[in-house]
């Protein structure tokens, strides 16, 4: 994994963005990309003092998870994530160098696997993809307080 927190690093909430971002080359490095997600959640609350619920953790780990999985695997080269606070909400962003979009297959309760953007798509605010000049942009946006189950939105995250 090679981690370039963009702008230098996280910034603070003056300046409005609070971000990170890393490349991924090898499908043994999606459990980095949960790892990431995690310790700048964990961040984003501890030293921003932002709300994260433990279903967003959860919920943003499975996306960041989901899309870097589908980009190892269909994609050749390195995979680029982004994570992005944003009105109250995380967007993952995640670039590879396949210009295919994916798209989500039709309900099939027989199909094993390949679930991975249906997924995505049920846990998102909003979901997005782009060609790029090289490649494609895939973003979803996961809300951070969003906790319909019940658990504290400031609850400690561990």
């Amino acid at each position: 994994m090679d981690q370039a927190e963009e702008g230098g690093g996280e910034t603070s909430l003056a300046s409005g963005q609070i971000s990170v971002s890393a490349a991924f080359e090898g499908s043994e490095e999606i459990a980095e990309a949960r790892a990431l997600a995690r310790s700048f959640l964990t961040d984003v609350q501890a030293v921003h003092g932002l709300p994260v619920s433990v279903r967003a953790m959860g919920m943003i780990q499975l996306v960041v998870s989901e899309l870097v999985t589908n980009a190892r695997k269909y994609a050749p080269g390195p995979c680029l994530l982004t994570l992005e606070v944003s009105a109250g909400a995380v967007e993952v962003t995640v670039w590879d160098s396949e210009p295919v979009l994916p798209a989500a297959r039709a309900v099939d309760p027989g199909r094993v696997g390949q679930h991975g953007l249906e997924i995505v798509m049920a846990l998102c605010r909003s979901f997005e993809m782009h060609r790029e000049p090289v490649g494609k942009r895939v973003k979803a946006v996961v809300v951070l307080a969003d906790d319909p189950g019940g658990d504290a939105a400031g609850h400690q995250l561990g």
